[in-house]
């Protein structure tokens, strides 16, 4: 099957932190439908089900990075979690638990901020420029593909958020307690 991958990357909208996605994941998906390979359509319809506990072998050097970001983001979360709570963080790190000095300062900055919500944007901003760097150089490849994937579902993830209720969320959290 001839790839197209020039036409499929050149007919996609720009994505932008915070705003919208221009169309579903699952929208995605059935629009590189006879555009690229079926393999990399296969690996698509797993990144959202993918994570960083199963560490899977997926032989895609984008997303092995990405895991490799993301492992160091929720390590140095657990140190710092663990650390207010007076806790051994040793059990719950994932790897070798390296973790690089701005990803420390950005923890501390995302968990001093007194709004959930906020350090959660913080965070997810974060990831996003990260994904940027992972795709300097990739232009219409499939790494390119992977870090548009992975930017459509942070923007699903926030459009999710923006749509919930939520007072009724404040009104069943207060009531649990």
């Amino acid at each position: 099957m001839p790839t197209y991958f020039t036409y499929f990357i050149s007919s996609l909208p720009m994505l932008h932190f915070g705003a919208r996605p221009p169309f579903s994941y699952t929208r995605f998906l059935k629009m590189a439908e006879g555009l690229i390979p079926e393999t990399d359509i296969e690996l698509f319809s797993r990144l959202p089900r993918l994570d960083v506990e199963s560490m899977p072998s997926v032989q895609n050097e984008t997303i092995d990075r990405y895991f490799e970001f993301e492992k160091m983001l929720r390590n140095e979360l657990v140190r710092v979690r663990s650390q207010r709570r007076h806790l051994d963080p040793a059990k719950y790190l994932r790897g070798d638990g390296y973790t690089e000095l701005t990803i420390t300062h950005l923890i501390q900055n995302a968990l001093r901020n007194p709004s959930i919500i906020e350090a959660e944007k913080m965070l997810d901003a974060a990831r996003w420029e990260f994904l940027d760097g992972l795709a300097a150089g990739h232009y219409f490849d499939t790494e390119f593909l992977t870090v548009y994937a992975y930017k459509l579902l942070l923007l699903e993830r926030w459009e999710r958020i923006r749509a919930a209720d939520q007072p009724r969320l404040l009104e069943e959290a207060l009531t649990a307690n």
